[in-house]
């Protein structure tokens, strides 16, 4: 192929000839591109895209908490605890399918009432400043009203466990704490509160965002109200999600005292403190050696 003018010929670099009264320039060829250097090429248009994209998001529409030191790691950090929680309450209710059947049937055999009972207790605080969390005493009230009508320090949710006592057994007696020996718990529930079998329905309230598998065990806001004045930095329990397991109760048990609480809060604050994935996949390992030996149980 060659492209003729008034004066010269473009032609191929391997065309050799001459003309009489015309010149010929031969063109260089154009070497052809490697698939390599073509992807090299790709993939830095796309990083380029993909930096103006990221800095022009965070300039303009990147949440100004996120900006903060921080903030950012914090709600990674969530993420990560809240996958976690959904993938293993999912495990944990696949595989204790049978388990719970097996409960069921035990409980409507063993006594008369349901085999589920609900209760309120207090989820995560989740105001900004801590001095609203509990009136301590000999604080001075700032607010001649708080705006929620009953405030329960935190956000209140309901929490289902298989039914380990007779049916209505704080008809009579109100909110009190289960002791060693309790006559108001059933042969059945004994065994249950033993292996920790009365906790496993819970792992529902875990995939709905209102407890976490790992954290401080969630309180009714009866003893949430009176604990709050009598021990010290028990507020601060609020400030993460409560858990289905906890450090305070592998290592603790259950309250039975409010020296037994105040100790129950330094393992939480503990916990709070030096939050690691590890450390959850910990606690949870601690709990199943609890859950063999009913160790702490009451």
């Amino acid at each position: 192929m060659s492209i003729r003018n008034q004066s010269t010929v473009a032609v191929d670099a391997t065309f050799v000839g001459y003309g009489s009264a015309e010149t010929v320039v031969a063109l260089p060829q154009v070497p052809a591109v490697s698939p390599s250097k073509k992807l090299k090429f790709l993939v830095g248009e796309f990083t380029g895209v993909l930096f103006i994209v990221l800095t022009t998001f965070y300039i303009f529409a990147l949440p100004v908490w996120m900006a903060k030191p921080g903030m950012l790691r914090d709600a990674i950090n969530r993420m990560i605890k809240r996958t976690v929680d959904i993938l293993g309450a999912t495990v944990g209710l696949v595989l204790s399918a049978p388990i719970m059947l097996l409960v069921a049937l035990g409980i409507k055999l063993d006594s008369s009432g349901p085999i589920f009972y609900t209760q309120v207790r207090v989820g995560v605080n989740r105001r900004s400043g801590s001095r609203r969390f509990c009136q301590q005493v000999g604080s001075a009230n700032r607010r001649q009203r708080d705006r929620r009508r009953e405030d329960y320090h935190g956000r209140p949710f309901k929490i289902i466990k298989f039914r380990t006592m007779i049916h209505d057994a704080e008809k009579k007696t109100g909110p009190v704490w289960a002791t060693k020996g309790d006559p108001r718990v059933t042969r059945l529930g004994r065994v249950l509160r033993k292996s920790r079998l009365d906790e496993i329905p819970q792992f529902w309230s875990v995939l709905k965002g209102d407890m976490s598998l790992v954290g401080p065990r969630p309180e009714r806001p009866t003893f949430v109200r009176d604990l709050c004045g009598k021990v010290d930095d028990y507020h601060r329990r609020l400030e993460v999600k409560p858990g289905l397991t906890g450090l305070a109760q592998v290592e603790n048990g259950y309250d039975s005292s409010v020296a037994s609480v105040a100790e129950k809060v330094r393992f939480d604050l503990k916990y709070i403190r030096g939050w690691s994935v590890w450390s959850d996949v910990r606690i949870l390992l601690k709990t199943v050696v609890v859950v063999i030996t009913g160790r702490g149980a009451c």
